[in-house]
């Protein structure tokens, strides 16, 4: 009788590359960028919707966040788009991660901003 060793062995089974995690999503970087606060409002951007969008390119490589601010004034505008250029720089994936200031359409609060910013606001 063969003993266990003197079977021949079979090469394994090829295996294909693993594919790859879901993309990211829109959703993905609006939940990334929650923890940013504006610190005079004291609310989140994403609650006062001064993210206006999220466009990727190169297959999910690169990403574009259009943002605005309360006021072109904001003393705390370079604050704001440096923590959101320093939250893009770390998503998944993402090799060229940029930040646009965009002033159109002028922010209005009464309809960018989320349910909770217009309780906290008291804009109702």
């Amino acid at each position: 009788m063969d003993s266990p060793s003197d079977q021949p062995v079979s090469p394994p089974p090829a295996t294909s590359p693993a594919p790859a995690g879901p993309s990211l999503t829109k959703d993905d970087v609006l939940q990334a960028l929650m923890p940013i606060v504006d610190p005079e409002i004291r609310i989140g951007i994403v609650d006062l919707g001064l993210i206006y969008d999220v466009v990727f390119s190169n297959v999910g490589k690169a990403v574009e966040i259009k943002m605005t601010l309360t006021t072109p004034m904001c003393p705390y505008g370079p604050m704001l788009l440096t923590q959101v250029q320093d939250v893009a720089n770390t998503l998944p994936g993402v090799e060229d991660a940029r930040v646009t200031l965009v002033w159109d359409p002028p922010w209005d609060p009464r309809t960018m901003a989320s349910d909770f910013a217009k309780d906290r606001l008291n804009i109702w």
